[in-house]
């Protein structure tokens, strides 16, 4: 269908349009007519991608002469996949309605393991290998020996890239990696190297969230990205969590003595250079001299990963003097890691800030705030003059050189926490020093100041306020919409106590009770007895989940579940939990049905769906709180009050009930789904933690269902189950509407977006 949004006319490739699709693309447009940054919370399962692909793309339809990038975020390369799926239906149906017009390139950007067509180079088997695998067959100095000896090997796909030159281009089109794979294949070319080109000419790109705010990695993918960009970040309620993560670090023992080896191996190639060709090692230190800027543009397949910190200016200065000749550097390096050793020796938990950091390396090892700051690019600019080839052996010294980078950089919004053991497991020594971030604004900044519009999209974004001040920027559209449903087909429950009156709760002092392990076991039972189809389970941790699945098996609760349904548990291990969960698919599709028993941050709570019968019910085992006792947790919350005075308790609710609402969230996928969400915890039926979960989910909730006990809650499932098995009407008959043909939203038109906002 085709329709008007003020000026913009929109292309969407479906003859109907959900409401709160139609108004989300009014609140988008109002963003992207301001130039701003938006926060927009959009229940799962109503069409949030389309609706964003359209909308910005018709948008740069009509505006020709000021085209508009689009960068696509996902989580996982699965999300990839499907936006980019979404995104050719999107382009066939323009193309249809506009002609050549429409012509846009779209590309998905993935790690060399997902793109890669070299059969030698993918036999690695992880990551970090087929990087190392991939440069051993493309680096300069290699493809350079080659000419001279035609026995060395080289990557085939990559020579006919670089034989073709500038023909190496992308025709218009969407691609996904797997298109990407076979166009490589009958070209002979690349799909690495061609994706990576062509990313600063394509219209639309989909990539990781990590390439744009993991400084090392957006570098030098997303620095030629031009300013009249969007950028969205999809299904980013975690966001806060990503962008700290990308700039911690974390040393234990093993680092430090794989960095000495690597200290080891580089001496070596230096005694080796000095002997056969001390001119290079000679142009090395003049070239820093001048500043690390100097360098010139390497070529594609040389590039390492970039500074963590580095802003461009400090590149110019030259590199102080003390790390210029290449043994002094590895000498300053042996010393950070000796000192390094020395703190790890310690009994007790200690935290320092970085400047206090700082000031005890300068008087213990000697050395500098400065010399600390320019470690990374040293040690990349020496690698490179090295000919080093095996980035995957050095991955240990470059973990210690990001860390020196880092703290050298920053003076706030950092600790740096030394632990000697894991407190869960006090009585094995494995003591680990932390470089941790608090302070989630610093990785998203460059992005919000550098682009002009970022969107924060998700369906978990509640309470929506908290956002700006986590991430320190001010949205000009911040909106939460409602779910339009002709039926109830929603029907979440706050369960509080068992069929003996007995309240149930994970909280630290009676998750162990044997009534409340009693009444779970009781609850799932039951509900296993009267649920049809597939029935998934989160717990708050992984260690909660062994212990209460031995008490069931212990107490015969088990064993009488699986008289009714089959019961599959996701491990730590990622191949066991995928094959649990096809197994988990295998036994719903043939009518059997099955319980999946989760965890609350794991993998599946994120990325998995459980979408018509593979997912009826979802029991939420308790409030997913973070481990309290964390060191680190407790740092960032210390941090946050100061600065941000966002208070403890607010934070923690906060993250614990965006990891629920994200948990009971995979049920339903659609409007046609229908399911049951039960959260199990007396807690839950407190206003404040209630509060804050999504509105999608609250506007469902009635007072009735807020405290049960499991005959009640069975008994409302059976009268839900029973209403749902009637025939089901799509469009919605004489009430409300809940889908739009395109004589619709030209009637509604700006009447729609009243209602579903809240």
């Amino acid at each position: 269908m085709k329709f008007q949004i003020e000026d913009v006319t929109v292309y969407f490739p479906y003859d109907h349009i959900y409401p709160e699709q139609y108004a989300y693309m009014v609140e988008l447009k109002r963003a992207l007519d301001a130039r701003g940054h938006c926060l927009l919370e959009m229940p799962t399962g109503t069409g949030k991608t389309i609706a964003l692909l359209s909308l910005i793309t018709s948008y740069t339809l009509s505006k020709p002469n000021n085209p508009v990038k689009l960068i696509y975020c996902t989580r996982t390369v699965h999300e990839m996949e499907k936006t980019l799926a979404e995104l050719k239906l999107l382009h066939a149906y323009q193309t249809i309605h506009i002609g050549d017009r429409a012509r846009i390139l779209a590309v998905g950007l993935s790690s060399r393991k997902n793109l890669c067509v070299n059969s030698r180079v993918l036999a690695a088997e992880n990551r970090d290998s087929v990087d190392a695998s991939c440069r051993r067959l493309t680096a300069s100095w290699v493809r350079a020996a080659a000419v001279a000896n035609p026995n060395l090997p080289t990557c085939e796909f990559f020579e006919e890239y670089e034989k073709a030159g500038s023909n190496a281009v992308l025709p218009p089109g969407v691609y996904t990696l797997q298109d990407l794979r076979a166009y490589g294949k009958e070209k002979g070319w690349c799909p690495y190297f061609l994706a990576r080109h062509m990313v600063q000419f394509a219209n639309v790109v989909v990539y990781s969230y990590q390439y744009l705010l993991d400084p090392k990695v957006a570098g030098y993918i997303s620095k030629e990205m031009q300013k009249e960009s969007v950028v969205v970040f999809d299904e980013a309620h975690n966001i806060d969590n990503v962008c700290i993560e990308a700039l911690s670090v974390s040393v234990r023992r093993q680092t430090l003595e794989g960095a000495r080896r690597n200290l080891n191996k580089m001496r070596q190639e230096i005694e080796k250079f000095k002997a056969t060709d001390a001119g290079r090692l000679r142009a090395e230190y003049n070239r820093l001299v001048e500043g690390l800027a100097q360098r010139g543009n390497l070529p594609f397949t040389d590039n390492w990963l970039s500074n963590p910190a580095l802003p461009d200016d400090i590149l110019k200065e030259a590199v102080p003097g003390n790390i210029r000749r290449a043994e002094h550097f590895l000498h300053v390096l042996r010393r950070l890691v000796q000192y390094l050793e020395g703190r790890l020796e310690t009994d007790n938990v200690e935290k320092e800030g970085p400047v206090g950091f700082v000031a005890s390396i300068n008087t213990h090892a000697g050395i500098d705030q400065k010399t600390l700051k320019f470690c990374y690019d040293r040690l990349h600019s020496l690698m490179l003059t090295l000919e080093i080839t095996d980035t995957d052996e050095f991955l240990h010294i470059q973990t210690i050189c990001d860390f020196a980078t880092l703290v050298g950089t920053y003076t706030r919004g950092f600790s740096i926490i030394i632990e000697p053991f894991d407190e869960r497991m006090p009585h094995i020594p494995d003591p680990v020093l932390q470089l941790s971030c608090h302070d989630a604004s610093l990785a998203i900044k460059p992005v919000f100041d550098r682009f002009q519009s970022v969107v924060i999209t998700s369906g978990t974004l509640s309470p929506i306020d908290l956002y700006p001040r986590l991430l320190n920027f001010h949205p000009v559209v911040s909106r939460s919409f409602t779910m339009s449903l002709t039926r109830d087909c929603i029907c979440p429950m706050v369960l509080t106590r068992g069929s003996d009156q007995l309240p149930v709760s994970t909280k630290f002092d009676m998750r162990s009770d044997l009534g409340v392990v009693r009444n779970y076991g009781r609850l799932l039972l039951e509900m296993a007895s009267v649920v049809p189809d597939g029935i998934v389970c989160f717990f708050v941790s992984y260690s909660y989940m062994d212990g209460i699945v031995n008490s069931w098996n212990e107490n015969g609760i088990l064993k009488e579940i699986m008289q009714h349904k089959l019961v599959f548990i996701e491990t730590q291990d990622v191949v066991e939990t995928t094959l649990a969960l096809d197994n988990y698919r295998k036994a719903c599709d043939c009518g059997r049905g099955a319980i999946f028993f989760s965890v609350a941050r794991g993998k599946v709570a994120e990325g998995i769906d459980f979408d018509r019968h593979y997912g009826r019910l979802v029991i939420m085992f308790g409030v997913p709180f973070q481990y309290t006792l964390s060191k680190i947790l407790l740092a960032r919350l210390e941090y946050l009050r100061d600065t941000f005075q966002i208070k403890e308790g607010d934070f923690l609710t906060f993250d614990a009930l965006r990891q629920a609402a994200q948990c009971v969230g995979r049920v339903i996928r659609s409007k046609a789904d229908y399911g049951m969400m039960i959260f199990a915890d007396k807690r839950y039926s407190r206003h404040d933690k209630r509060s804050k979960l999504p509105g999608w989910i609250l506007s469902h909730l009635r007072d009735a269902h807020l405290n049960l006990s499991t005959d009640m809650a069975l008994h409302i499932a059976r009268e839900f189950l029973r209403k749902m098995a009637q025939p089901y009407d799509r469009a919605g008959g004489s009430g409300r509407k809940t889908l739009l043909s395109q004589e619709d939203v030209e009637k509604m038109g700006d009447g729609i977006l009243n209602e579903m906002q809240y």
